[in-house]
C-alpha cells in the first residue's frame, strides 16, 4: 500500500514528512478529505492514535504518529542516509538539532501564539518568558549558523527540514522583521531553506508575519444576531394616510445603555485620608524626603479607610535576564491600571547580579485587597501578598524604606524602583 499521511497540507508537521519525502524520492499520498478537528476524532482515526493527535503515517506494517518519528521514518526509507548523516556522529548532531528545534523553538513559539489568538489564557509574565526562552535559543542558533550554511554537515539533513517547519510557523505568524532582525544568521538561514526547491514546492512563497496578532478579548460582546426577515411579501402601494407603526417600547428599552454600577470601594464610609493629596506630597518632595513625605504620609494614613500591603514575587529564580525583570514590573503597573483611583503602589527590582528579586509595597482603599483587582489582574496570582502590622515596628520601617526606595534595600542595591500613583 502507499503510505498515506492523515493531516492538510497546511499542518506544519505534516510539511515535515512531505518535504522530507521529496528529498528521498518516496511518494507519501494525503488522506483523502481530511477535516482537522472532524476527521481526527473518528473511531477509525483513534485507532491508528488513540490520542487523536495529527499527523500519523499508515503503513504497510501499521500506522506511525508523532510528527518527528514520521519524519524520521520517512528520512531512511530509501536506506542511503541522505538526511541521516554519513557518520554516527553526524547522526547524533542531526538528533540533537531536531531535539533543540523541538524543546527549544516550537514550544516558546507555540507558547508566545496561541494565547494571543485565544487558545489558552494570556498572562503577560509568561509571554515575557516565552520571548525571553526564544531569543536565547535564537542566539545560541545564530551563533552556529554564523559558520555554518547548514545545521549539520554541507547539505540538507533531517534536523534543517525540521527546524525549518517550526521557524516557517513563527515566522509567518508572530515572528515579525523586528524580532527577527536581531538575529540576521538565522534570518539568513531561513530564507536560505524555505527557497530551496524541494521546500518551496510545499510552502510556496513564505511572507513574514508583518505584525504581533493583538491579543483577543477576554470578555469580547457575542455578536447580535441578524434580524430575521420575513418571508417577502406581495409589492403593495403605501397608503399615504397610514401613519408608520412604532417599535415596542420595550426593545428600545433592551437596547439603551445600562446605568454603569458604581465601584464597591466608592460604597464605602468615607475615609479621612485624601490619596491625592498623598500622591502629590509624595511628588512633591525633593528634599527632607523622611522629615515630609514620609511624616506626612503617617499623619494622613487612615487604618480604618485603607490597608498596606506587601508583595514578593513568587519565581524570583526566573529573574535572570534584567531587561525582562524590568518589563515585567512595568506590564504589572500598566495593568494596575483599573485601581489606579484606589490604590498607590511601590515596586522594587532588587540586586546587583541575577536572579533579581522582586518586591513590592502597596496601599489599597479597604480593608483588603479589592476583589475586582484580584480577579482582573492575572499579576496578582503571581505574588504572595502579605498584609502590614502596624503594630510592628520593623513592617513599619520597612514600609518607609520601600517607600523612600531606600538603598541598600535589606542589605542589597537596588536595581531599578518603580512608583504606581
Amino acid at each position: 500500500m502507499a503510505l498515506v499521511l492523515h493531516a492538510t497540507n497546511a499542518n506544519k508537521n505534516a510539511l515535515k514528512t512531505l518535504i522530507a519525502a521529496e528529498y528521498v524520492g518516496v511518494q507519501v499520498k494525503l488522506a483523502d478529505n481530511f477535516e482537522m478537528g472532524v476527521t481526527n476524532k473518528k473511531p477509525e482515526f483513534i485507532k491508528m492514535n488513540p490520542i487523536g493527535k495529527v499527523p500519523v503515517l499508515e503503513t504497510p506494517d501499521g500506522p506511525i504518529f508523532e510528527s518527528n518519528a514520521i519524519a524520521r521514518y520517512v528520512a531512511r526509507l530509501k536506506g542511503d542516509g541522505s538526511l541521516c548523516g554519513s557518520s554516527l556522529y553526524e547522526y547524533g548532531q542531526i538528533e540533537q538539532w531536531i531535539d533543540f528545534a523541538s524543546l527549544e523553538v516550537d514550544p516558546n513559539i507555540i507558547g508566545w501564539y496561541y494565547p494571543r489568538i485565544g487558545f489558552g489564557v494570556h498572562l503577560p509574565p509568561v509571554e515575557e518568558v516565552r520571548i525571553s526562552a526564544l531569543k536565547r535559543s535564537f542566539d545560541a542558533l545564530s551563533t552556529h549558523l554564523a559558520s555554518h550554511t547548514y545545521l549539520v554537515g554541507h547539505s540538507v539533513t533531517l534536523a534543517d527540514i525540521v527546524l525549518t517547519c517550526n521557524l516557517y510557523f513563527g515566522f509567518t505568524k508572530i515572528l515579525t522583521k523586528s524580532f527577527t532582525s536581531e538575529f540576521p544568521h538565522v534570518e539568513r538561514y531561513f530564507w536560505t531553506m524555505v527557497n530551496q526547491p524541494n521546500f518551496k514546492k510545499f510552502l510556496g512563497e513564505v511572507k513574514q508575519a508583518e505584525t504581533v496578532p493583538p491579543v483577543q478579548s477576554k470578555k469580547s460582546a457575542p455578536a447580535k444576531e441578524p434580524k430575521t426577515k420575513e418571508a417577502p411579501k406581495k409589492e403593495v402601494k403605501k397608503e399615504a394616510s397610514k401613519p408608520k407603526p412604532k417599535e415596542p417600547e420595550v426593545a428600545e428599552e433592551e437596547d439603551a445603555p445600562k446605568p454603569k454600577p458604581k465601584n464597591p470601594l466608592d460604597l464605602l464610609p468615607p475615609s479621612k485620608m485624601v490619596l491625592d493629596d498623598w500622591k502629590r506630597l509624595y511628588s512633591n518632595t525633593k528634599t527632607n524626603f523622611r522629615e515630609v513625605a514620609i511624616k506626612g504620609f503617617w499623619d494622613m494614613y487612615d487604618p480604618e479607610g485603607y490597608s498596606l500591603w506587601f508583595c514578593d514575587y513568587k519565581y524570583n529564580e526566573e529573574n535572570t535576564v534584567s531587561f525582562v525583570t524590568l518589563n515585567k514590573v512595568t506590564g504589572f503597573l500598566q495593568r494596575m491600571d483599573l485601581v489606579r483611583k484606589y490604590a498607590f503602589g511601590k515596586m522594587l527590582i532588587i540586586g546587583e547580579n541575577p536572579p533579581y528579586k522582586v518586591k513590592g509595597l502597596w496601599l489599597f482603599r479597604g480593608a483588603e485587597i479589592p476583589q475586582f483587582v484580584m480577579d482582573e489582574c492575572y499579576d496578582m496570582e503571581l505574588y504572595d501578598w502579605r498584609k502590614v502590622d502596624l503594630s510592628d515596628e520593623e513592617q513599619k520601617e520597612r514600609v518607609n524604606a520601600m517607600i523612600e526606595d531606600q538603598e541598600p534595600f535589606e542589605g542589597e542595591p537596588l536595581l531599578d524602583a518603580k512608583c504606581f500613583k
